[in-house]
């Protein structure tokens, strides 16, 4: 069975209990629909539309914009209304594409299709994964078909299903489990025959142990598939840790996963997967979680990509009464909403709504030395002296405390009783120090530039 867990890490209230028994329901949008260009990681998808043109699901919008991008494809049919800039749930401007939806539904042709993966070549597969915008949906949004891409697919000696969902809350991935464990396991069987050998694992936490039971069922006779019991444990769903837990393997942040002969993917990416090879379905909705203590309804749905956040915590019943506090995505990792006059990109995992924010009402007092966050560090860090490089912005000494090693987990943050912003302050040091090798990658192109010149 391996490794089941890791050094480090925290174990928070998961709070799964207030919808992880509640079935996925399905939203239809009713307002305009927004489809931003850069909802995964790379380059923005370059539209191929334009206003007053008619769209139908499935059709493709925007194209990828370079090998490291993903398509966006709509998810209604109707008409584009604008291209302009709009608000997302991370909280920055992004071009958009507004459609206006007809309410018809109409598809293009072809879509929903069945079609035998076993006929299809790689590349035929991989194309498919990128023409259909697959990126990763478990919150990542790296593009699904580079990371299938890898140089020597034949070096791959594991693929992981990550479905330890370790973000308390969160369940849309343990429902996709339970009700559509046929369509994750026909994911897997397309994804092994891209990978001859590597061996297929669904990793599940323990706190999980109907889905344990029903995909373990499952894959009895499936010959490179197993599924992976692993101890409940925060960020078990990381995908360093995951790998380690797994395989017993480590990955740092100069590392693909790919180079330690492993890919993972988390469920509702691997059931996308299937939808789009299997059943010539592009990623036009995603599974989300909604829930929190000022939800009225919690539970979990299945909607279309580019609906309103508005409308679908109106479909989970509204607020109790108004929330101190509203996250898109998990208590750990997730970005604090302030409207939600938001669409719903492949990256939304979750909304969660709080009466009371427990983490703004407690004070900021100095660092007693206690050395938690040390024992909680999953990547085995130094918050404390991070923090004081932080706080001095000086990026030599944080990088050499192997700072960019953070994994942003939140861990650090949540066990210190001083309160202190460490994950906050670690992220904003990592963007000084990419920004400071950004500067000084052109300084030495343009200096190069400049020797090329004068020796002509």
């Amino acid at each position: 069975m391996g490794i089941s867990t890791f050094k480090g890490g925290v174990h928070p209230y998961d709070g799964k209990e207030l919808a992880m028994g509640e079935a996925i329901r399905e939203i239809r949008p009713k307002g305009t629909m927004i489809y931003p260009l850069s909802q995964h990681i790379g380059a923005p998808a370059k539209p191929v539309v334009q206003k007053g043109d008619k769209v139908l699901v499935g059709q493709t919008i925007a194209e990828a914009g370079g090998f490291i991008s993903a398509p966006v494809i709509s998810s209604v049919s109707g008409s584009v209304k604008a291209i302009e800039k709009r608000l997302t749930p991370g909280g920055v401007m992004a071009e958009s594409i507004l459609i206006e939806s007809d309410q018809n539904d109409e598809k293009i042709p072809g879509f929903g299709e069945k079609r035998d993966y076993k006929s299809l070549s790689r590349e035929e597969i991989v194309s498919i994964v990128r023409d259909a915008g697959i990126v990763g949906l478990g919150g990542a949004g790296f593009p699904t078909a580079v990371k299938l891409s890898p140089k020597e697919p034949e070096k791959i000696d594991y693929f992981l299903v990550n479905g330890a969902e370790c973000e308390p809350y969160l369940c849309s991935d343990y429902r996709d489990m339970l009700e559509y464990p046929e369509r994750l396991i026909g994911g897997l069987r397309v994804l092994l025959r891209l990978f001859p050998n590597a061996a297929g694992k669904i990793c599940i936490e323990d706190n999980k142990p109907e889905a344990i039971k029903k995909l373990s069922e499952l894959v009895k006779s499936e010959d490179r598939m197993e599924v992976l019991s692993l101890r409940t444990r925060y960020p078990q769903g990381g995908e360093r840790q995951l790998i380690y837990a797994a395989t017993g393997r480590k990955i740092n942040s100069s590392m693909l996963p790919a180079d330690a002969g492993v890919v993972v993917d988390n469920v509702d990416t691997v059931i996308a997967i299937y939808d789009a090879v299997c059943e010539s379905m592009p990623l036009v909705r995603r599974i989300l979680t909604v829930t929190g203590d000022a939800v009225v309804k919690p539970g979990n749905f299945r909607v279309p990509l580019g609906i309103s956040y508005q409308e679908i915590i109106d479909a989970a019943g509204g607020f109790k009464e108004d929330p101190e506090k509203v996250i898109s995505g998990g208590p750990m990792m997730g970005v604090p909403l302030f409207k939600l006059d938001v669409p719903l990109v492949k990256n939304s995992s979750s909304i969660l709504a709080f009466l009371k924010d427990s983490v703004s009402a407690e004070p900021t007092t100095a660092c007693i030395n206690c050395g938690r966050c040390v024992s909680a560090c999953p990547e085995n860090l130094m918050p404390t002296l991070m923090m004081q490089s932080a706080l001095r912005k000086d990026t030599a000494r944080f990088t050499k405390l192997y700072g960019m090693e953070c994994i942003e987990c939140g861990c650090c943050s949540y066990v210190c009783p001083a309160k202190r912003p460490l994950t906050q302050g670690f992220k904003e040091m990592k963007r000084r120090v990419n920004a400071e090798r950004r500067a000084a990658a052109m300084k030495a192109r343009e200096a190069e530039g400049k020797k090329e010149g004068e020796k002509k």
